[in-house]
């Protein structure tokens, strides 16, 4: 029977530096993975990036990062390739990278809408396709969406309508990539409480984001947490293998589709 555990794994984390993606890294490094490679965008995030592979070494994992803007097909394909030639052909590709724009539709220029679509749909697209050429068999794929993909709400037309296209691409790769093992999800988080969250929303706009979901006077600042976020992550790309071509919306009852 096919291994499906964390154990021995190669992993791979666009993303991955700090925030949800550096919890995912630490936390599948404490699962057993042989080996995390961490992707950070820009050199802001170099610091909290050692710290995550810091972390990684000393759950006995190796560990190793890579700057580079994703919004290009070629920097994805040298991502994989140095990922490859650095650790070994991944088992565990996941991509958290994404940008948030909270703007009237009649008020975003196409400046913003091509930097929306190039990290949110451009990114994920060619993430999705190197994975599909260089994971090992039976591997797993995941990517970050929005739960706003569940939602009818004003203002956020550019980040849910660029994390959408996101959802058929894991619906199609999951398809194709299926005669080799391979599964494919999307996670969909509520608002998180992180430093992304809050210079977009205004102050009534996170009062209601923090009484919104179902189960928010369950949790400490009534939005999701990546805490809440990283055991879903961890169960797509191990045993819950079977699920796959899904979206997946994790936020307490924030949406639901």
């Amino acid at each position: 029977m096919t291994d499906h555990s964390i154990k021995g794994k190669t992993v791979l984390i666009a993303g991955g530096g700090k925030n949800l993606g550096g919890l995912v890294a630490r936390d599948l490094a404490a699962q057993g993975a042989k080996a995390v490679a961490v992707h950070y965008n820009s050199a802001a995030a170099k610091a909290e990036t050692d710290e995550t592979l810091a972390a990684i070494r000393a759950a006995g994992a190796e560990a190793i990062a890579f700057q580079a803007d994703l919004t290009s097909a070629a920097a994805v394909e040298k991502l994989f390739a140095d990922t490859i030639a650095a650790v070994g052909r991944p088992d565990i590709a996941i991509n958290t990278v994404g940008k948030v724009l909270k703007k009237p539709f009649t008020e975003i220029s196409e400046t913003e809408y091509d930097e929306m679509t190039a990290v949110n749909s451009k990114t994920a697209f060619f993430f999705l396709k190197e994975a599909g050429k260089h994971l090992n068999d039976n591997g797993k794929i995941c990517t970050l969406v929005t739960s706003l993909l569940g939602a009818y709400t004003p203002f956020y037309a550019a980040y849910a309508g660029t994390k959408a296209p996101v959802e058929h691409f894991t619906r199609a790769a999951s398809k194709e990539f299926g005669a080799r093992g391979i599964s494919v999800t999307a996670i969909g988080p509520g608002p998180m409480d992180t430093p992304f969250f809050y210079p977009a929303e205004g102050e009534e706009a996170v009062a209601y984001h923090k009484s919104a979901a179902a189960l928010s006077p369950f949790t400490p600042s009534g939005l999701t947490h990546i805490e809440d976020i990283v055991p879903w992550i961890r169960m797509l790309v191990s045993e819950g293998w079977w699920m796959t071509g899904q979206t997946i919306l994790v936020n307490g009852g924030y949406t639901t589709k």
